[in-house]
């Protein structure tokens, strides 16, 4: 008799659950829900206003999830509960939120609802840039050595500088939460009802090391009087390594979805991580990049190196007995969709009607029937600040050899064009400092849907392409680590890497780089290094300026 795991992924916008054959990797069936309170980045459900750069989630969203995705899977599948054995779960880092000793989110009481620091904080909330400006600040000067291990800088993204901002501008929420948890931890809590803390998320995240833990207390003391023992008081849950078992579907939960209580459920994991044994990849040297509204880079290797401007290396981070590597692009489909909403005009939207095509897909026809470098632009991919290698919010976005002819699709095209120089430029900081990238494979919305966009980074990167053999490539990753938390004696794994060799999958469809391509966007690539180190090394500090201007004039 077959089993089977169901690997549920929250995204930026929705969740979805995947439900698959443990032995074949078969994806059987799957649902998404998209979240009612989306991103609120301009105001609370309750009115209150939102400042600049703020990005919060509502926590409810994330259970309603489970509870419609799940018993549609299993309603849509057939498959009996008894065959259910694991359920993996894996979320956008760091989306952090404080709760009750319960697990109760502060944004759920009454006396929280109207502050908007009790609600969870999602990814892209840079709000807290002064303090990671800080943190990093007082980290250099005192010779920190982990703070390496992270590139040289510590991000607004991250769980610190988040925590850090809700102490200075909330201290009555800090003072009421008993714990700062990762969504992913907070998830799996609701699941089998037991606080968790994952080795992903703690060590990319919040800066924790297998070997030596957290920074000290004289650390955090230096930052800020009031946090020298915030790990104790905050963050005190043991870390637990990928692949456990977390605990058992509570009872309460199991009526919910449709499964049998008791059954496995695994310690959580980070969306862009889950997905290396998705694509088979059990080895070092393969990058796989995550390609959607933003892009992680993720990749594994021998030994752990300090290469500036990563987002992080955390030994056994992505599976065990590797150094886990992540970079990252903080703007990718999210400025493609930016250009669609506010640069594109509306005789586009008439045509694609027309052809029955989205604006994307219109774009994107046009698009492709354009040369490399015919349209003249060249762009900066920094519309969301810039994750690698120069990790700075602060960073804008530019597009260079704009003319009254001009058009969408030629910016759109170099918006494209943009995202492939930015993976050019992690790759080969990797490469400089002594972590050789081999292969690269793509997964992600973006992967699946654009081929004119995969076969500009096969040209731009001058390498071959490899393409994720699921849609749903962090689900399915998620799925994997369920079946090792329900093990081998019930139908799973007892290691990650046999499970990844089974149930990991990519398309036989490779995208191969242009020779003649190839040339043009190495010329382009030089100027494109050239004015991503002018504009975002110090030379010229325009864009910081320009944010301040338009601050002080809001």
């Amino acid at each position: 008799m077959s089993k089977y795991v169901i690997g549920v992924d929250y995204g930026t916008l929705s969740g979805r659950a995947v439900l698959v054959n443990a032995k074949s990797g078969e994806e059987i069936a799957s649902a998404v829900y998209e979240y009612p309170h989306a991103v609120m980045e301009k105001a609370l459900p309750t009115g209150e206003k939102l400042g600049h750069d703020w990005a919060l989630q509502h926590p409810q969203d994330y259970v309603d999830v489970l509870t419609v995705t799940i018993p549609e899977v299993m309603k849509a599948s057939g498959i009996s509960a008894e065959d259910v054995i694991g359920i993996g779960t894996d979320f956008t880092a760091c989306t952090v939120l404080p709760v009750k000793k319960d697990g109760t989110p502060l944004c759920m009481l009454a006396e929280f609802e109207h502050n908007p620091h009790a609600y969870v904080k999602l990814w892209k909330h840079h709000a807290a840039q002064d303090k990671a400006n800080a943190l990093n600040e007082i980290a250099e000067k005192r010779g920190e050595k982990w703070l390496k291990n992270y590139g040289g800088k510590i991000s607004s993204e991250w769980a610190f500088p988040k925590l850090w901002q809700v102490l200075d501008e909330a201290p009555e929420v800090y003072a009421a939460m008993d714990a700062w948890v990762e969504a992913a931890d907070w998830i799996v809590w609701q699941l089998c009802g037991t606080e968790t803390r994952n080795s992903c998320c703690a060590g990319y995240k919040a800066m924790y090391n297998k070997t030596t833990g957290y920074p000290s207390k004289d650390f955090f003391r230096a930052l800020d009087s009031r946090l020298e023992f915030v790990i104790e008081e905050k963050l005190s849950c043991p870390v637990t390594p990928l692949g456990n078992r977390a605990g058992g579907l509570t009872p309460e939960m199991a009526k919910r979805l449709g499964i049998k209580a008791g059954t496995a459920v695994s310690i959580g994991n980070v969306d862009a991580h889950v997905c290396v044994p998705a694509v088979g990849i059990d080895g070092p040297g393969k990058m796989l990049a995550i390609i959607g509204t933003s892009t992680c880079h993720m990749m594994m290797g021998r030994e752990e190196k300090q290469v500036p401007g990563m987002c992080g290396v955390v030994e056994d981070g992505i599976m065990p007995g590797f150094a886990g590597y992540e970079a990252g692009q903080s703007c990718v489909g999210d400025h493609f969709a930016w250009l669609v909403n506010n640069a594109c005009p509306p005789e586009y939207y008439d045509e694609a009607k027309k052809k029955g095509l989205s604006v994307h897909q219109l774009l994107t026809e046009k698009a492709e029937k354009l040369r490399p470098g015919q349209s003249g632009l060249l762009a900066l991919d920094w519309w969301n600040g810039n994750r690698s290698v120069l990790v700075d919010v602060d960073l804008t976005g530019m597009m260079l050899g704009m003319t009254l002819q001009t058009t969408a699709e030629e910016m759109y095209r170099a918006l494209i064009e943009a995202t492939a120089y930015g993976t050019r430029m992690i790759i080969e900081n990797y490469r400089e400092n002594g972590v050789n990238v081999e292969e690269f494979f793509a997964s992600g919305g973006i992967s699946q849907k654009n081929p004119m966009a995969m076969q500009i980074y096969a040209d731009v990167l001058g390498m071959p392409v490899k393409i994720a053999g699921s849609a749903q490539g962090p689900a399915l990753g998620s799925a994997i680590f369920a079946s090792v938390a329900a093990g081998a004696k019930e139908g799973g794994y007892d290691s990650v890497f046999k499970a990844a060799r089974v149930m990991g999958k990519v398309k036989d469809l490779v995208y191969r780089p242009i020779d003649e391509n190839v040339k043009i966007y190495d010329k382009l690539f030089r100027e494109y290094r050239t004015l991503h180190d002018y504009f975002g090394r110090g030379e010229n500090d325009v864009m910081k300026l320009l944010k301040r201007i338009k601050a002080e004039n809001a």
